[in-house]
């Protein structure tokens, strides 16, 4: 279930003003380099953590993929505490993130693609990839991938919250285009957003689940598109992106306070 107001407000009090961002290392194009056993960089990690630390941050917000757990899951979870424990160390959290629907449509393991001139952030990989996304049997097959993540780690102070899906209706129009699912993609995640958030809390996580709502118009119940209703009400804490500024921010503070 939800967690309560009352719950989500006693979780807050608990923390710090969280201050943080959304973290990859420098020697990683995207998520699956970060954590493929080749390209992860224990000690790339540890160097940008105490600079994230000495900045003042106390959070990190870190994308996950489906491929590396059906690839080797326990060497994924390996890395993962090895993270944390890098983390840790500087007075960071984590805010892990399982799926994401933004940018490159196509991902695959081994070594990464080059950058896309013309394309922003043409590296970063979407998971689960289109492919999943347009056959439902694949898609619940990932109920493993992210039940046994999370029961991993579901009593670990290490982890702040879980963000669920990054921007589950983005279809990336200006960078792929055709090529993502343009008309369909909407539709496709507010049916299987729900089952996602049930994932998660059938392993019991101590820690609340999120999923940011990004782009719309939040003024009232009756504005809010069909996901970002999934979002906001099965979210133990709202979370949001605004790529505004200070003005933004603080309306769409106030739209969600209600």
């Amino acid at each position: 279930m939800r967690w309560t107001s009352s719950r989500a407000n006693q979780w807050y009090k608990k923390h710090p003003w969280l201050v943080g961002c959304n973290y990859a290392p420098r020697t990683a194009i995207n998520q699956l380099e970060m954590w493929q056993a080749e390209t992860f960089m224990p000690g790339v990690i540890d160097e940008e953590l105490a600079w994230a630390a000495d900045l003042g941050m106390n959070t990190v917000r870190v994308f996950l993929h489906d491929l590396l757990w059906f690839k080797d899951s326990k060497a994924f979870l390996s890395r993962f505490e090895l993270f944390l424990q890098i983390a840790e160390r500087h007075g960071i959290g984590a805010m892990p993130v399982f799926f994401d629907s933004v940018w490159h449509p196509f991902p695959y393991l081994g070594k990464q693609r080059d950058p896309e001139p013309g394309v922003h952030n043409s590296g970063w990989v979407q998971s689960p990839g289109v492919a999943i996304l347009k056959d439902e049997k694949q898609f619940n097959a990932l109920e493993d991938y992210v039940a046994s993540f999370v029961e991993h780690f579901r009593d670990d102070p290490r982890i702040h919250i879980w963000d669920v899906w990054n921007e589950p209706d983005n279809i990336n129009a200006l960078s792929y285009g055709p090529r993502d699912i343009p008309d369909k993609k909407a539709e496709i995640v507010t049916r299987f957003l729900p089952r996602v958030f049930d994932w998660v809390r059938s392993a019991k996580p101590t820690q609340p689940l999120t999923s940011g709502v990004w782009l719309g118009e939040w003024t009232s119940p009756n504005t809010l598109k069909p996901w970002e209703k999934v979002q906001i009400e099965q979210s133990d804490v709202i979370s949001f992106h605004c790529y505004g500024n200070k003005a933004d921010v603080e309306l769409r503070v106030r739209q969600l306070q209600q």
